[in-house]
């Protein structure tokens, strides 16, 4: 016999409702029925627990313990390393590539690690680049006014051009200032890069163009080595490793032995390229060197007496000197006058 049930069927009936009262048989009263307290979470406790459980477990086995928290410990610590590498690499390779870029804007020839300068003679007049050669294309001093006077200039370019070529990692710069008045306001440096220029670079264009610069504010020959040391560290953003000078070989030992001395360069790190001057005038400058020289031995930086005198003749248009702007790790020795050598903090030293 089976049972169906309808939507007829009667509905359920509590027979004792749910209410906040409870009745007590035994006493035939009615009485509040108590709520189960909430649990509530302490700390204090619950760590007091935990560290009851674990001098229990220790009284037990106190080995297995001791083994276990070794080996949590030392897998948080090789977490946290992981971690820490991970986070520090992460950083510094951020760090690097920032730098790299901002090297790279703000010095374009930071990977150029070598100089090789050439210092200036005289200025280029001529408005054509057909007779670079020639005496009538340059501006002369009396004591230049020799024939083949203009061939030497040509040649030192060549020579600069040359060596750079050959060195990736060379900087090459043509130093010279606005020397002449009766020439104009060009300089010296300009001079040989325009002829540079018209020569095509001599072969070497692709090679050396874009690494050849001019530093336009010498006046003697000191300031064409220490200027251009300051002008390789305003392009590159660092101080030459090597430094190769090219002119007139009989002033050899004034760069050598007087100019390089008073920076306190490394000799193992300087180079000189010296061509020769011209033979109708090759005795005389060697007499002029000579007394050249000998000045330069007791005024090492051009600041006192003669020297000083001759290069404020050399600055007929008043240029404002930037240096040491761009190179201030060695101010001090910008600043420097003295007769003995300047004994203060240098990069290379």
């Amino acid at each position: 016999m089976s049972y169906q049930f309808t939507t007829n069927s009667p509905k359920s009936f509590n027979a004792y409702p749910k209410t906040d009262f409870d009745f007590d048989l035994e006493s035939n009263s009615i009485r509040k029925s108590k709520k189960p307290k909430p649990l509530s979470f302490h700390p204090l406790i619950l760590i007091k627990s935990c560290g009851n459980r674990l001098m229990f477990y220790y009284k037990l086995h106190p080995v297995m313990l001791f083994f276990i928290l070794l080996s949590f410990g030392a897998i948080t610590f090789i977490v946290f390393s992981l971690y820490t590498t991970t986070t520090t690499t992460t950083h510094v390779g951020t760090v690097s590539s920032y730098s790299s870029n901002l090297n790279n804007d703000v010095y374009p020839f930071s990977k150029l690690h070598n100089l090789v300068m050439v210092a200036g003679h005289s200025i280029y007049t001529s408005s054509s680049c057909e007779k670079i050669d020639k005496e009538e294309s340059w501006f002369l001093e009396s004591y230049q006014k020799n024939p083949g006077q203009a061939s030497t200039f040509v040649a030192h370019i060549k020579e600069g051009i040359e060596i750079a070529a050959k060195d990736d990692e060379a900087l090459l710069l043509f130093s010279g200032g606005e020397t002449r008045k009766d020439a104009g306001p060009r300089s010296e440096a300009q001079s040989y890069w325009m002829v540079a220029e018209s020569k095509g670079w001599f072969g070497s264009q692709e090679k050396v163009r874009w690494k050849a610069l001019t530093e336009e504010h010498a006046r003697d020959s000191f300031e064409n080595l220490l200027f251009s040391v300051c002008r390789f560290r305003e392009l590159t953003g660092s101080y030459p490793q090597n430094i190769t000078v090219v002119g007139y070989d009989f002033k050899k030992e004034r760069f050598v032995n007087l100019h390089r001395s008073a920076l306190r360069f490394p000799e193992t790190r300087f180079a000189y390229s010296g061509t020769p001057a011209a033979t109708t005038s090759k005795e005389a400058a060697l007499k002029g060197e000579a007394l050249v020289r000998t000045q330069f031995q007791h005024d090492p930086y051009a600041c006192l007496g003669k020297l000083r005198r001759k290069k404020i003749g050399r600055d007929p248009f008043h240029r404002s000197i930037p240096y040491p702007n761009g190179c201030p790790e060695i101010e001090g020795l910008f600043r420097y006058c003295g007769a003995s050598l300047y004994t203060g903090s240098l990069p290379w030293a």
